[in-house]
């Protein structure tokens, strides 16, 4: 299983599902994170964590914990 962690700095990849549950996960969706979403990952700080993406024409950073529940495709 690929993760949002698993994506290359430069590279796009599409969200295929979200494992987590209950708070997380909402968290996740309130973002505009859901399946079918491309996630453009921007930069990646020198110790992994966190990830800075472009989601839905937007900046976002994510820790290491909510980058591994996002399966991608």
């Amino acid at each position: 299983m690929k993760t949002l962690r698993d994506v290359a700095v430069g590279q796009t990849a599409t969200v295929v599902k979200i494992h987590g549950e209950g708070a997380l996960k909402r968290r996740i969706m309130d973002m505009g994170i859901t399946k079918g979403t491309e996630i453009y990952v921007r930069k990646v700080a020198p110790l992994g964590d966190p990830v800075e993406v472009t989601v839905r024409g937007y900046e976002l950073s994510l820790r290491k914990e909510d980058a591994d529940i996002l399966e991608m495709a």
